[in-house]
């Protein structure tokens, strides 16, 4: 991911972050749009130059459809902070191919394992995970009264 890209990416990250966590009701909407701000100021402070993490622009072809982002935690540990297809390109597969070339770049950093999180509600996301072998490794879950 080149500079111009990473700058229109953090701007639509940080909202649908920042949306995701309202959503969820882990943060009141006053309060999200700063609260998300400061997550990705603090895991990237270099922008798309941060030392161990690897944001990538998925394309067909020359078009841009979507991103991922890959964090290398430990020696044998990756992460999955973001994984995007936009608006119009969903539904064609190129989330799964993703994943799947994700998993080729963590290999060869030398990873043994890749975690991720997905929000309850995102059920296609967890589909798709699942389909792709990811096991959950835990479950917060909640009930207003």
């Amino acid at each position: 991911m080149n500079a111009s890209e990473y700058k229109r990416y953090l701007s639509y990250a940080v909202k649908n972050y920042a949306d995701e966590h309202v959503k969820a009701g882990n943060w009141k909407q006053e309060e999200a749009m700063n609260k998300a701000a400061k997550q990705f100021e603090k895991l990237l402070p270099d922008g798309e130059k941060t030392e161990n993490h690897k944001l990538f622009t998925i394309r067909d072809h020359n078009q841009e459809v979507g991103m991922i982002w890959l964090a290398k935690q430990t020696d044998e540990r990756g992460f999955i902070y973001d994984i995007n297809i936009w608006e119009g390109y969903q539904g064609r597969g190129y989330g799964k191919q993703a994943m799947k070339e994700i998993e080729e770049v963590a290999k060869e950093l030398g990873l043994k394992k890749i975690g991720l999180h997905v929000f309850g509600n995102n059920k296609i996301a967890r589909g798709l995970y699942e389909k792709l072998g990811y096991l959950e490794s835990s479950v917060k879950m909640e009930k207003e009264i």
